[in-house]
């Protein structure tokens, strides 16, 4: 995996990252609001092991996994309701460990940043403000509603601006849809697991997979050595 990794990041020209799960370490918060819908439901508590095997897209149909009711007007309210109970503390959100060493590290590489996101834009904004993270990136790709839908559109779009051969850009994401989204994009792709979805289910897609963002700073490291 070492040399293929480095191999991997070795000629690319731009970094897009997914943002819940990847960058920003959200995956309690998650778990801890859906409980709460839960709970108002009259049902169980799920924990994060079930919900690293079971969470996914289009997320209307992990809902009905769990035995929610999901036709229109009930996922409406199922989605306003999850969206105001993660953002009353979403200030508590923390990025996940050494994010800003790998975002630096790619930075002095000369390797420009984008963010894509199934998150509203405006939430997107907000949340990479209050990060601080911003100077990192050349832009901030979110979506127009908050079902969590619309990524691959927002994606393909973002390499029409970009004007570079697809297959320089490579897409940084925590699940099994990231990598459906860069495939759709044209682009490569490389999974870490410390979001959304288990190592198991990363792996299992045969694309590349590192355990977390310590692992992939030393890949950096020796690639900024290489040359």
């Amino acid at each position: 995996m070492g040399v293929f990794l480095t191999d991997l990041l070795a000629d690319v020209q731009h970094v897009i990252w997914d943002w819940n799960g990847t960058l920003l370490d959200d995956r309690w918060l998650c778990v801890l609001t859906l409980n709460g819908l839960l709970e108002r439901e009259g049902r169980g508590p799920i924990d994060e092991q079930v919900y690293l095997e079971h969470f996914g897209f289009p997320v209307l149909d992990f809902y009905d996994w769990l035995g929610f009711a999901v036709d229109g007007p009930s996922f409406e309210d199922l989605s306003t309701r999850f969206i105001s109970g993660y953002h009353a503390r979403a200030e508590e959100l923390a990025l996940q460990p050494h994010t800003e060493e790998v975002l630096g590290a790619l930075q002095s590489l000369g390797i420009p940043q984008s963010v894509l996101s199934a998150s509203r834009q405006d939430h997107l904004e907000k949340q990479v403000r209050h990060a601080e993270l911003g100077p990192y990136f050349e832009a901030l790709c979110g979506t127009d509603t908050i079902h969590a839908h619309g990524k691959v559109g927002r994606g393909q779009d973002r390499i029409a601006e970009l004007q570079i051969e697809p297959q320089q850009v490579l897409m940084v994401g925590d699940t099994t849809h990231d990598l459906e989204v860069a495939e759709a994009m044209g682009v490569r792709c490389l999974l870490v697991a410390h979001g959304h979805h288990s190592y198991a289910r990363l792996e299992a897609t045969g694309c590349p997979v590192v355990h977390d963002f310590s692992e992939l700073r030393r890949h950096l490291s020796a690639l900024a050595a290489s040359r």
